[in-house]
Formats: structure tokens, sequence, C-alpha cells
């Protein structure tokens, strides 16, 4: 898993759109567009060691690589005078105070493509992403040619208009000079990340990214983003000319109308935006059940998946049921290892299967667990994902969406269900294919 979720970030499609609505201007519309990269060959297939984990959990931890630890000094200086009233109005849609004003950087966006590419080069890690642009080629979330480290390097230079970073307190923002409502919006979010952070320490999501816990990992910053995009919107609705409704209805739109920026596959650009969309959604819920009480009892206990955040009625005693994909590498033969492997949640799937028009994506609802894990000898790949489902029927559902989902694939992955348990096989070749489905029925 990628450290992506070490700098909680705003990001501008979720702003612009909602400064147009309001009236605000659009000026970061203009200025955070990746440039087109030059085309760039295909990942080839890494190098594995023969031999596989016992399991999917083993496989997990066995590839897992952490971020590196970092020794970084807490951030000095103030919050300047004319952004003092929006923290504010922060607290007081939030309901807590600052125990300090966090400091705040203004930058170019320059300097904010700088400080991205930093943090990203020395947190990301090639091999890992490298391993993940294979397996996911090869169960067809992306393109051939598609490259995740790349594409994540696109979305963060691209798509970010400011951050705050949980381990230093630093708070950073790109700047017009003006404070127009896209600029006052973008401050509210990261001020509500600040005071989160200082009230519950939002350094407790680092643990589920430094073990590679993807689905947890994914399910709390959900609640982060969606906390920082609702709070934000009642913070800045507290102008007479903004209405709050029209704000979350902006934010509520917003995932349907950005389009991803060059080198961004859509896949990935789904996923690194339903933090902020279906996240709101899951704020203002526990709002509307409990008030802030509710979101605070959230951030006491992190939702431990992306079902939870998509359907607040699973929140908080619907839990994951472990997955158990087998080591298949004696069958496959000695030179095969683990490649990949990742627990899946409701919104991967739903992401998947957007992929196609056709292709319903309520077909995802009724996740119970899920997790994949792909193989390889350097030169071939095979990928057995594994889901569980509330009801037997529910994966019948699935079973069907992903067989019209790979309808024309070449070659054809193998979809197989027993009772609540859907198992497709993707491979490189159809032998494979039939090799690896073989060797799951008789384990």
């Amino acid at each position: 898993m990628n450290a992506h979720v070490r700098r909680l970030a705003g990001v501008v499609v979720v702003v612009v759109l909602s400064a147009c609505t309001a009236g605000g201007g659009g000026r970061h519309a203009a200025t955070r567009t990746s440039s087109p990269s030059a085309a760039a060959a295909a990942v080839a297939i890494p190098h594995v060691a023969p031999g596989g984990a016992p399991t999917l959990q083993a496989a997990i931890a066995k590839l897992c690589i952490a971020p590196p630890p970092t020794d970084l000094k807490p951030a000095t200086g103030t919050l300047p005078p004319d952004l003092v009233s929006i923290a504010q109005q922060v607290e007081q849609a939030r309901g807590h105070r600052y125990t300090h004003y966090p400091p705040a950087t203004e930058v170019t966006d320059t300097q904010m493509d700088r400080r991205l590419v930093k943090n990203f080069e020395q947190t990301v890690s090639r091999e890992a992403d490298d391993r993940r642009t294979v397996a996911w080629r090869t169960i067809g979330v992306i393109g051939p040619d598609d490259d995740l480290y790349r594409a994540y390097r696109a979305f963060t230079t691209g798509q970010v208009v400011g951050y705050y970073d949980p381990e230093t307190g630093d708070l950073v923002y790109l700047g017009s000079g003006s404070l127009d409502f896209s600029e006052r919006f973008t401050l509210a979010h990261e001020l509500t990340h600040a005071l989160d952070d200082q009230t519950f320490d939002l350094t407790r999501l680092d643990p589920l990214t430094t073990h590679c816990m993807d689905e947890r990992a994914q399910a709390a910053l959900g609640l982060v983003e969606g906390s920082a995009q609702y709070f934000a919107a009642v913070a800045v609705a507290q102008s007479p000319s903004i209405d709050l409704g029209d704000v979350l209805k902006a934010l509520a739109q917003s995932a349907d109308t950005g389009n991803p920026p060059p080198g961004v596959p859509q896949f990935v650009f789904g996923q690194q935006l339903w933090p902020y969309t279906a996240g709101e959604s899951f704020v203002a819920s526990l709002i509307g059940s409990g008030g802030t009480g509710a979101v605070d009892h959230a951030f006491e206990h992190f939702p431990v998946s992306t079902e939870q955040v998509l359907d607040p009625s699973t929140y908080p005693a619907e839990t994951p049921v472990p997955v158990s994909i087998p080591d298949l590498t004696g069958a496959l033969g000695p030179a095969w290892g683990d490649l990949d492997a990742m627990t899946i949640g409701e919104e991967w799937l739903r992401g998947m299967l957007a992929l196609h028009d056709d292709v319903s994506t309520d077909a995802a609802t009724g996740w119970a667990g899920g997790g994949y894990r792909a193989f390889s000898d350097g030169k071939q790949v095979v990928v057995v994902l594994r889901t569980r489902w509330d009801q037997p029927a529910q994966a019948a559902t699935f079973a069907s969406a992903l067989g019209d989902w790979s309808a024309g694939s070449d070659p054809s992955p193998e979809v197989a269900r027993s009772g609540d348990e859907v198992t497709a096989v993707f491979a490189t070749t159809s032998q494979l294919v039939t090799t690896a489905s073989e060797a799951l029925s008789q384990g």
C-alpha cells in the first residue's frame, strides 16, 4: 500500500465545483491541471522470490513495504490574522476548540508541487506500485500501459490545493492573494483536519498504512476527509451569502463531474476521490442521527470497512469477514511466488464495476469481506480475487455482474460461486486460468 494518507489533502475537483455552485472564483481549476506526460513503456513484471506465503494475510505481511520512518520537526509559526476568523468558524461548526491555532503557509503552484513531489518520493515505494500495477492490469481495472506510480504522482501534483500534516502540525495551502470562496473552503477543510487531529490524534491512521491494511485505511480516511468536507461546508456557510444546502449538493455531485488528469486511470481517480464524496455523506448521516457527538464517536472508533462508510446503517455492527486464499505456487510451478496481495472492500468493487456502463455497481451491495492475491514467475501472472457476501443471493448477483463485466476479456477469467463466496481467477493465459482454478477446486 502507498503512503497516500500521510498528508491529509484538499482536492481541486471537489473544492472548485463547490466554488462554482456557490458563486466563488474558479482560479484553482485553471492552475492545478497536470500537463500530459510523455508516453512510457508498460511496467514490466517484477521479479518475485519463489514460493508463497501460506495465507492471504501472510502474503500481505510478507509483501508489505512500510513507509520509511520520518524525523520531521514540529511546524513553527502562527496562523495569519486573516485566517483566524475561518478557524473560529471551524470551531463553531465542529464543536471543539483548538489547543493552539496551527501555523499556515501560503505557497505558489510551483512551491506546492515541489513539496508534494518531495513527500511522494520519500514515502511511496516504486516497487510496491509496480507489483500492484501488474496485478491490477491483469484483473483489468487499469489499462495495459497504465503505471500506478506515475498515476499517483500525477494526481498528487495535479489535484491537491492544500494539505495538513498530522506529524508536524503544518498546514499548507495554495494561495491566490485573496480569500475567495474556493480558498476559504480549502482553508476550512485543512483547519478541520487540524482540529480533528488536536482532538483525536490523526497519526492513529499511520499503523494502518504501515501494516498495509488497505481496506481499513480507506475506511478511516473516508471518515477523516468526510469530516473535513462536511464541517468546511458548515463553516463557510456561516456567511449570509452562502447556502449550506447548495454547498452540500455541490459536494455530492462532484464525483460525477470531474475528469481524471492526464496519466491517471479512471479507476485510480475514483479511488482517490471517494473519501471526499462518500465520506461527506457518511458524516452527514452521523450528524443526522446523533449530531457532532456521533462524529466524535466515529473518530474514537474508526470505521473498519468502506461498506460502513457507504452504508452508515452497517456502522459499527457489521465488520468484515476474513477471506482465505491459499498458496498456489506449488500448482503453478517452482519459479512462481507472491507478487501482490491486498484486502478489498465494497468501494473497490464498486469502482471496478463502474468501469463498464452496462454493469450496475449495486451488485457490490451485501459485501462481507474480500481480497485478492497475485502470483508470478516473472513472465506470467495469476490473480485470485475472492469475496464473501451477506447472503448467497447477493453472491450470485455479484458473480453474474462480474461475468458480465469481464465478457470479451482475453483470456477470459473463471468466475465461480459457492454459497456466499465468489472466486474469480484472472491470468495472462487461458491455460493459467485453468491451472489455478483446478488447484483451487482441489484445495
